[in-house]
């Protein structure tokens, strides 16, 4: 298994933050990964436990919310796609800040395919650290102005 965290700190309160962040649909406008979808809606919370979230660009690619903890944490799995990687959990905390959040996102993964862990852990550390970069610049501007 392989360990993978980005973390960022955002100039918005946890609140404003865990709620731009765990909008699944709302991805469509900022993370840069085409159109993101809820495949299913969760319960109470719509983008909450039970959730799935699909990505139209990735091959199929669903996730499903596993843990739900307004504004805190939000946890996920891989439910269809992702090809190669296997037993995947995703968790996004959202801790209080001096400057406003510090937002950490890591991964635990394994892979099919032998040998590969490492490489699939640099391009998931690169594409972490881009949609927050992309979260900062748009989500949360777009959030700030709604």
């Amino acid at each position: 298994m392989r360990r993978v965290e980005v973390e960022r700190i955002i100039e918005a309160p946890p609140e404003a933050v865990f709620a731009r962040f765990t909008d699944h649909a709302g991805w469509s406008a900022w993370a840069g990964a085409g159109r993101v979808s809820l495949a299913r809606e969760g319960a109470p919370d719509p983008n909450g436990v039970g959730c799935v979230r699909a990505f139209e660009s990735a091959m199929g690619l669903q996730e499903e919310v596993i843990e739900f903890d307004p504004p805190r944490q939000m946890a996920y799995r891989i439910a269809h796609g992702g090809f190669p990687i296997k037993n995947h959990r995703g968790e996004v905390r959202f801790e209080p800040h001096a400057r406003g959040t510090r937002l950490v996102w890591s991964v635990e993964f394994g892979s099919r395919i032998p040998l590969t862990e490492r490489a699939i852990a640099r391009f998931l550390r690169t594409m972490f650290g881009r949609l927050l970069t992309r979260f900062e610049e748009r989500g949360m501007v777009r959030s700030a102005a709604a």
